[in-house]
């Protein structure tokens, strides 16, 4: 019996001993893989990333905006426009869909041009709830209207890094959004002698400044987020403007990267001249996607 006792144990001993060599063997490889993961991922030259520091950038996209516009248009002789809610009182679509595109140069490690272009066409028809004064013309409540407006935003800036490191950068902002808008209102007659119809339209430049930043999260993934407000009054125009932009880049292959973002826009500008008599208030905000192409030569960062 003592025999066979012994002839158990000395297997299962073995077995016993064997097991936990090889687990502890385990342990080491998965800690040593893990370890060695980690320090490729973290040991990478920023300044060195296909998509991050390069001297161009083009940026293509879509843009999903909400909408908040009201336009007032005086007439002649003291006449006295409407303040027109365009997406409650003329039933405007609040929320839309536009294309957008960006353009930037790095002119050198602390110096950035950006160029940008918005393109938004809207219209609609509706019957009135209300009288409408608009510009010379009045639109009797119950009439029926059709209505546009289109509208595109230039933006050019310069951005200067107070701050230039390889993982991330903050500066200053300086540039101007350029508004060019046509808006019109139609009463559709029974009759082509019962129709009438009025047009405006203006190109608004507005200068503003503003922070931004941009940081390298990791290997593949960036953030970019920029804030500008500016309030300008001179003589017979006041304007004020503030817009916001917020955006996460993930680098797909090499150096084409897609960003997801959020933007956003509140415009206001009063004008009193013999051609445009009134005021025009454009808000918008919404999510972004888009692609980017990042090429040229990486600027030349330094850590210390």
């Amino acid at each position: 019996m003592k025999k066979l006792v012994y002839f158990l144990i000395i297997p299962l001993s073995f077995f016993s001993v064997n097991a936990q060599t090889t687990a502890e063997i385990t342990n080491e490889n998965t800690l040593t893989t893990v370890k060695d993961n980690s320090d490729e991922f973290q040991n990478y030259a920023a300044e060195d990333l296909p998509w991050h520091g390069r001297r161009f950038k083009a940026t293509a996209g879509v843009f999903f905006p909400a909408n908040n516009t009201e336009v007032e248009v005086n007439g002649t002789g003291g006449r006295i426009g409407t303040d027109i809610d365009f997406e409650k009182d003329l039933g405007f679509e609040t929320n839309t869909v536009s294309f957008f595109g960006a353009f930037e140069w790095r002119a050198s490690r602390r110096s950035r041009f950006n160029l940008e272009y918005f393109y938004l066409k809207r219209n609609s028809e509706k019957t009135l709830q209300k009288t409408i004064e608009f510009q010379d013309h009045t639109y009797p409540v119950d009439a029926r209207v059709s209505a546009f407006m289109n509208n595109e935003m230039i933006r050019f800036a310069y951005g200067y890094a107070i701050v230039s490191k390889p993982k991330y950068e903050l500066g200053l902002l300086i540039g101007a959004h350029v508004l060019l808008a046509d808006v019109g209102l139609r009463l559709e007659g029974v009759t082509a002698q019962a129709e009438y119809h009025d047009t405006v339209g203006f190109t608004a430049p507005l200068p503003d400044i503003g922070i931004w930043g941009e940081f390298v999260l990791g290997k593949k993934v960036g953030l970019y987020a920029n804030v500008n407000y500016f309030a300008l009054k001179i003589d017979d125009i006041d304007g004020r403007i503030i817009s916001y932009n917020l955006s996460v880049l993930y680098n797909v292959y090499k150096n084409f990267s897609l960003t997801a973002g959020y933007t956003g826009l509140n415009f206001r500008l009063d004008v009193t001249r013999p051609k445009i008599d009134g005021f025009f208030k454009w808000g918008y905000n919404g999510p972004t996607l888009a692609a980017t192409y990042s090429f040229g030569n990486h600027v030349k960062f330094y850590k210390h």
